[in-house]
């Protein structure tokens, strides 16, 4: 039996219990198609998933990683929405094809509960993904199921962001990076944050108006209020326990909070009456589905936007590639190419 290659994590959690192990090739059923994964980005979701951080329960040996981009090789009966051939990208959760989250759509997302897709070859419903922007390598295109997405909805469909509003990003990964494009295409001002001069300098090349070292300058929230007198419009927050409160304080009357990240920790003691008195929206994000996705990827093509790839290392190497992630040295995403 023809056999490909997997990224599992195998015999207990951590880096250190990545292995490539071989996986008898798919075949398509009815509605469903196999993709040739070509490249495969990281989330810091992949980081919790392999420590097993993110649920001790999940079923090992369980392939890794949720966010992919190759082309279409076999096709299933009764497929009309692909053919051989396509460049496609996987859905965070390919049960979420439009309307509200809930649970069930919930419950597909992959690389957890489900399968991942660090893979050679991964079969989908043809309902599970879409084609991705001409003018994107496929480095690229697996940076959008997730950060990109994630970025979209926070600034462009809840949001709903406009020329002249003033955006804060904290950080620059993936998700913060996305959400700077975004904001840029639609005519804001960004103010953005980062310990380090040199990916400032980056941040400002992208088109952020101020930039604040929050090493240097700790009380950021206050900057960012001096830079937009009376607070910013919008908070795209990744950081979660260690930065919410300053990020509360950092955003104008009626302003919003996009919660979006936990990289400082999920648990937090949370000023209510900030929330309160200041009548701040704070609205949780959680990706988004195949419609965002699809309008997403107009506005890319559109405009021509490219993603931001740090780096990107071998299958071979995808341990490497998470403790890169982990460093939190790279500017924007990295990537792994199959």
């Amino acid at each position: 039996m023809p056999t490909m290659r997997a990224v599992q994590v195998q015999g207990g959690f951590g880096i250190e219990a990545l292995a490539i192990t071989d996986l008898p090739e798919p075949a398509p059923g009815p509605g469903q198609v196999v993709v040739r994964v070509r490249a495969v980005s990281l989330n810091y979701r992949d980081l919790l998933v392999t420590k097993g951080l993110y649920s001790r329960k999940l079923p090992l040996p369980l392939t890794i990683c949720s966010d992919c981009a190759g082309e279409v090789v076999a096709a299933g009966a009764g497929v009309t929405r692909l053919a051989p051939g396509d460049r496609v990208a996987s859905i965070f959760m390919p049960g979420w094809i439009d309307g509200e989250v809930d649970e069930t759509k919930a419950r597909t997302a992959l690389g957890a509960a489900a399968p991942g897709v660090l893979a050679e070859q991964v079969t989908f419903h043809e309902e599970a993904l879409v084609k991705i922007p001409g003018h994107l390598s496929l480095e690229e295109a697996a940076t959008l199921p997730c950060a990109a997405l994630t970025a979209w909805h926070a600034v462009v469909e809840k949001g709903r962001v406009k020329s002249g509003d003033a955006l804060l990003v904290l950080g620059s990964g993936g998700v913060s990076v996305f959400a700077l494009q975004f904001a840029r295409l639609a005519g804001a001002r960004v103010i953005a944050t980062s310990s380090s001069d040199k990916k400032l300098a980056r941040l400002r090349d992208l088109g952020a108006a101020e930039t604040i070292n929050y090493a240097t300058t700790p009380e950021w929230d206050e900057a960012a209020r001096k830079a937009v007198s009376g607070g910013v419009d919008h908070v795209i927050e990744v950081g979660g326990a260690g930065t919410m409160n300053r990020s509360l304080r950092a955003v104008r009357m009626g302003g919003r909070v996009s919660l979006i990240g936990s990289l400082s920790g999920g648990a937090a003691e949370v000023n209510l009456m900030l929330c309160l008195m200041k009548s701040v929206a704070i609205q949780g994000i959680f990706v988004g589905s195949r419609r965002m996705f699809e309008s997403m990827n107009r506005a890319i093509t559109l405009h021509k936007l490219r993603p931001v790839v740090d780096r990107v290392f071998p299958m071979e190497d995808a341990g490497a590639a998470l403790r890169h992630l982990e460093s939190g040295a790279h500017f924007g995403k990295v990537c792994i190419r199959l």
